[in-house]
């Protein structure tokens, strides 16, 4: 490939569905013989995985929006330096559960910090690194988090256990950033049945495939 390899990320609330979305994603691209990579955020990586473990402790309450958002870039920087950009240059395409829109998100706008302030965070934490392509599956916080609580595999983090204001806002942060940046976010309706969310996917995808993303 003369080029990087492709970044596809996918962003939603809580309990919106992305990680089987992510795995129809790597389905897709196995079927294609495109070579792929998955990842997530915050994660990926030893280090990042240990900043994770911080940030996501349930026991953490006290941890202050600036710090929470600190950390957040700071694991993203280490991310990317040892997992993304190696595998972009490979040619990859690299699939990650999560990247910079969610901090914009949760900490810029969900926790007040500021939009603006938190990308400034970030911008010196990815460069110029921004995906080509972003999945936001919009899902009711009211929907989501019935979700969370009917899985009982799933990761019960420090975000689960905020109210149903919070991740209202956070349904209204993901709606501010679409709007910045609509050429990359493709918006979903997570609400809806998780097959019929696929079959979008795999029709946007067969799209972008075709003009190179």
């Amino acid at each position: 490939m003369g080029r990087d390899g492709f970044f596809i990320t996918l962003e939603g609330g809580d309990g919106s569905g992305k990680t089987t979305v992510l795995g129809r994603v790597a389905a897709y691209l196995q079927n294609r013989s495109m070579p792929y990579l998955i990842t997530r955020e915050p994660g990926g990586i030893e280090i990042a995985e240990k900043i994770r473990s911080i940030i996501l402790d349930p026991a953490h309450t006290a941890m202050d929006a600036r710090t929470e958002a600190l950390l957040y870039a700071a694991s993203r920087s280490q991310h990317l330096a040892e997992v993304v950009e190696p595998a972009l240059k490979k040619g990859l395409t690299v699939l990650c559960d999560r990247f910079v829109d969610s901090s914009l998100v949760y900490q810029g706008y969900a926790r007040g910090l500021g939009i603006d302030e938190v990308w400034a965070i970030n911008r010196f934490a990815i460069g110029n690194r921004m995906p080509d392509l972003t999945f936001y599956l919009d899902v009711d916080p009211e929907v989501g988090l019935a979700r969370i609580a009917a899985n009982q595999e799933r990761e019960v983090n420090r975000l689960d256990l905020e109210s149903l204001a919070f991740h209202q806002m956070v349904r209204e942060g993901y709606q501010l950033v679409v709007k910045s940046y609509p050429e990359r976010i493709v918006v979903l309706d997570a609400n809806r049945p998780i097959h019929m969310v696929e079959q979008d996917i795999v029709r946007i995808l067969e799209e972008r495939v075709l003009k190179g993303f």
